[in-house]
């Protein structure tokens, strides 16, 4: 048996009002569409996603449809895709069907969800090919289930997860992260917690982190695997290898192979502009480090930069503003995306005296604490406040977040 083994996705994935917005929207359909023929060539018995194939839960309708589009070839072929939700692929208000559940029931994959009893238990109901609905498919004597997201309290779930599975020759979809490995701060289990598995399933197929890594017991046995995303989702992801498992199965033993994809190239520097006196010359610095920096580069497709600005300099760092580095960017490097953080410092002199002036994420913050610190209602809030508010800040300059999900963040009482 082969099969193969895949993880956020993250189709829809794009920054809008940018310049490269169609382009990096197409990014995330290529790595998808090379797995699709990579399983073509293999003639594999199927395909494994494990979580969030979205980006968000509310995607536009021309993204459902060239998702239909990609997967098409599977279908045609008979090859099962089997798929899990992640914490991207939700939607939060459940009184519509959902885009997953959508294309389970059009049959272009096997949507696996377990059920829960009254006293909090799993049930893994056998998969309806009609209703696109079941947490537990079996191919060619593999029982596969699936669990998808559960979010913080994954490890607590273990026990239950395991008793609710009397098989022999198990698999398991798991859209969970383990912390000693994981790059993601939430939605994940300690390494003892997951331990339990290897038990009860000859192999755990993860995803949630977008980085690589396999999971072996106390004995050195490696039983889940996490492949990673196959393109880059996230700025810090530029030094993750990227790609997806290729398994084969004899005589009940699991062997994968990481096969690397080939993902949009991504920079992410810290330029040091130090000691400068006026933005002109701070302005042919970052561009002398920023071109030294793309030389190491053999990839010729547009990059996506992040470029931090650190250093104490004479000059208001407002003079060399975003617009301002973006266009001198332009006229050598051609990034698809580049996001600035300015964390100049201002230094002056006063009597004689060096004095030190904030920079502008200083004063961002700063003057956030202050809004917030004006309502009483907020008092001894305000560093937790100013934080939330920072990060709904970037997230939407990503197009990180979309509507529903924003108006969830603030459907409760802060």
């Amino acid at each position: 048996m082969k099969f193969i083994h895949s993880a956020d996705i993250h189709l829809g994935k794009t920054y809008r009002n940018s310049t490269g917005e169609a382009e990096r929207y197409e990014d995330f359909f290529h790595s998808l569409s090379g797995i699709v023929e990579d399983a073509l060539n293999e003639e594999i018995d199927f395909v494994l996603i494990c979580g969030d194939l979205f980006h968000t839960g509310q995607i536009l309708p021309k993204t459902f449809a060239k998702t239909i589009e990609t997967l098409q070839p599977l279908k045609e072929a008979g090859i099962p895709c089997i798929a899990i939700e992640g914490n991207h692929d939700w939607i939060h208000r459940r009184n519509n069907i959902s885009w997953m559940e959508a294309l389970s029931e059009m049959g272009y994959i096997r949507l696996l969800r377990p059920d829960r009893t009254e006293d909090g238990d799993y049930r893994f109901e056998p998969f309806d090919e009609e209703t696109g609905m079941g947490g537990h498919i079996v191919i060619e004597g593999l029982n596969i289930y699936g669990l998808g997201y559960i979010g913080a309290q994954a490890g607590s779930h273990v026990e239950r997860i395991c008793n609710a599975v009397t098989t022999e020759n198990n698999l398991l979809l798991f859209h969970v992260g383990i912390w000693k490995y994981s790059p993601v701060e939430i939605g994940n289990m300690k390494i003892e917690e997951a331990h339990p598995l290897a038990e009860k399933f000859s192999y755990v197929a993860l995803g949630h982190g977008h980085k690589p890594y396999v999971i072996e017991t106390p004995e050195g046995t490696p039983y889940a695997y996490n492949p990673g995303a196959p393109e880059r989702v996230n700025f810090g992801e530029e030094k993750y290898d990227k790609g997806y498992y290729f398994v084969t199965v004899e005589d009940g033993k699991f062997s994968p192979e990481f096969r690397s994809t080939d993902p949009r190239p991504m920079l992410v520097e810290a330029i040091n502009i130090d000691g400068t006196k006026d933005a002109d010359n701070a302005l042919a610095r970052f561009c002398e480090q920023v071109q030294e920096k793309l030389a190491d580069i053999s990839d010729k497709r547009a990059p996506l930069l992040e470029l931090k600005l650190a250093g104490r300099v004479g000059f208001h760092p407002f003079e060399l503003g975003r617009e301002r580095l973006r266009l001198a960017l332009d006229e050598f490097a051609s990034p698809l995306h580049v996001e600035i953080k300015n964390h100049l410092s201002l230094v002056t002199r006063t009597g004689g005296e060096e004095v030190v002036k904030k920079s502008l994420a200083e004063i961002e913050n700063d003057v956030l604490h202050e809004l917030i610190g004006t309502h009483s209602k907020y008092k001894g809030r305000e560093e937790e406040l100013a934080v939330l508010s920072l990060a709904v800040r970037d997230l939407v300059l990503k197009g990180d977040i979309e509507d529903d999900e924003l108006l969830g963040l603030f459907s409760k009482d802060v």
